[in-house]
């Protein structure tokens, strides 16, 4: 029986016209699935699943594997909710996010079963779930597309995380809803991604900005032809990387701002901009309106037909729900559009990981050891220590990640136009 689940039928659709065409490759340039091969992991996962009760939660944690379209096509079919997990995260924060996740009250939830929870952190730091229909994550993905010029002509290279939001959208949805091949990566070495990318032929790059800040530090860039489009987000990207890659490959990057809750929000379609946190226009379909349209900065107000339904199991009606959501970052317009200046919120997000305080800016200080090193500036409770924040960033983080300083600050310095300045910060807390 056909399913009336709006990503099995944009998938239906795609098998029809791609058939046994390419669909997944190696990075060695070998075809690990075609489109009919997925299909038919996917009757096998199902199978193997055997009878489940629609509504539970499917938790998959297999990094960017060839088997994630087909698990992913198998519990849509099996009407269950899936849970995709980073294989970072530590073993406490999967066992409570799974058992917050798998709460029995999800098959009923607000009458509107979702597809897909993704995982973020509340005030308290606790997982809590983003509730996605199928309808939500294929209007993402058809933003993505329109806005970016994706299409099936292109080669994805899947280098991000699909169990992030970011690679999901820009990697899983649009090969299985429109049909856009991909290339899957394990290897987050620079010299090691490039290499793959010159091998493959990919044509998009998704990426986030510490790739590109590697590729510049490179002597030589290999030839890259079929390169056309560059990609970033997960954290805004700074002018002098974007310049600096420009002068180097010859190419735009183009900044893509997105949130967990709501997919992509804006996109920077020229990417020869270079000025920092600069993300550009709203993307296709998206609506975008300044919270506090006279202040200097202000959040903004999402609305589209990707923003999810809320957040599981406590939810926040006033940020997000009713096809809106409002994000903790502050924005600015310029005449070329948009610009992240900032964030009003009381959790900082370091590298996709969350910290408990009501502002930071984290900026690095020169170190003769090290060229620089990672240095934050905190305004937060009075009971907070720097050793608490430090010992929550070594939980969390990489070592090179974590901040060697953390300074309590009673508020965070700005100039006259309501922007801080990461190099007068680096200047005030030099290293001694």
């Amino acid at each position: 029986m056909k399913s009336d689940d709006a990503l099995l039928v944009a998938w239906d659709e795609t098998l029809a016209r791609k058939g046994d065409a390419p669909a997944i490759f190696a990075t060695t340039g070998k075809v690990s699935r075609t489109f009919r091969e997925i299909e038919e992991h996917a009757h096998a996962v199902e199978t193997k699943l055997g009878k489940v009760e629609p509504g539970n939660v499917n938790a998959i944690e297999i990094a960017n594997h060839q088997d994630w379209p087909s698990i992913f096509l198998a519990c849509l079919r099996k009407e269950l909710v899936v849970l995709p997990l980073d294989r970072s995260i530590r073993q406490q924060e999967r066992e409570r996010a799974v058992s917050i996740c798998s709460a029995s009250r999800v098959r009923d939830w607000h009458g509107r079963r979702p597809s897909l929870f993704k995982l973020t952190s509340g005030t308290t730091g606790a997982p809590r779930a983003i509730c996605f229909r199928s309808e939500q994550l294929l209007a993402d993905c058809d933003q993505i597309c329109r806005t970016m010029g994706i299409s099936d002509v292109d080669l994805n290279f899947g280098v991000i995380p699909i169990s992030h939001s970011y690679g999901f959208s820009n990697l899983l949805t649009p090969l299985l809803a429109r049909g856009v091949p991909t290339v899957l990566s394990d290897d987050r070495l620079p010299r090691a991604v490039l290499d793959d990318l010159a091998r493959t032929g990919a044509t998009v790059f998704p990426g986030m900005p510490i790739f590109y800040q590697a590729f510049c530090e490179m002597n030589e860039l290999p030839p890259l032809p079929r390169l056309r489009l560059c990609i970033s987000a997960g954290a805004p990207l700074q002018a002098g990387t974007a310049r600096r890659f420009h002068e180097k490959s010859g190419r735009a990057i183009h900044s893509f701002y997105g949130s967990s809750e709501c997919g992509g929000i804006c996109y920077d379609c020229d990417g020869t901009i270079f000025e920092d946190g600069f993300v550009g226009t709203p993307m296709e379909g998206v609506d975008l309106a300044m919270v506090d349209p006279k202040a200097v900065s202000s959040q903004v107000r999402v609305r589209s037909a990707a923003v999810a339904d809320g957040y599981f199991p406590d939810a926040e009606e006033e940020k997000l729900g009713s096809g809106c959501f409002v994000p903790d970052d502050l924005l600015s317009e310029t005449p070329h559009g948009l610009r992240i200046v900032g964030r009003i919120s009381d959790i900082i997000n370091v590298a996709g990981k969350k910290v408990g305080v009501r502002e930071a800016v984290v900026f690095g200080r020169p170190s003769s050891r090290r060229n620089e090193e990672v240095a934050a500036c905190v305004v937060a409770a009075k009971e907070v220590r720097e050793s608490d924040l430090l010992e929550s960033c070594r939980c969390r983080l990489s070592g090179w990640q974590v901040p060697k300083r953390i300074f309590l600050i009673d508020e965070i310095p700005v100039n006259e136009r309501g922007k801080f300045s990461r190099r007068e910060l680096s200047q005030k807390f030099a290293a001694p």
